[in-house]
């Protein structure tokens, strides 16, 4: 189990912190952020790969910012994956 915390950059929310074993998502917690976006984007990942989460969620934007809070979790998986 590794839990890491991802700085997000154009969101609402600060930061992510994601629980991955051996590929498998096993917590994500958004600090900051629309919580019930944020807390139903966890809930959704929570129990899928790695990979199936950041295919999902990349390029998702909120408005006009070019990101989003599920875009930012992809990035964050894309980091930990490359780590």
């Amino acid at each position: 189990m590794a839990v890491h915390e991802y700085k997000t950059k154009g969101t609402c929310a600060s930061r992510i912190v994601v629980d991955v074993d051996n590929g498998i998502v096993n917590e994500v917690r958004f600090i900051g952020g629309c919580m019930g976006n944020t807390q139903g984007v966890a809930k959704l990942a929570q129990g899928m790969a790695v990979e199936q989460v950041i295919d999902r969620l990349s390029g998702i934007q909120c408005g006009a910012k070019g990101t989003s809070c599920p875009d930012q979790l992809a990035q964050a998986l894309k980091s930990i994956a490359q780590a």
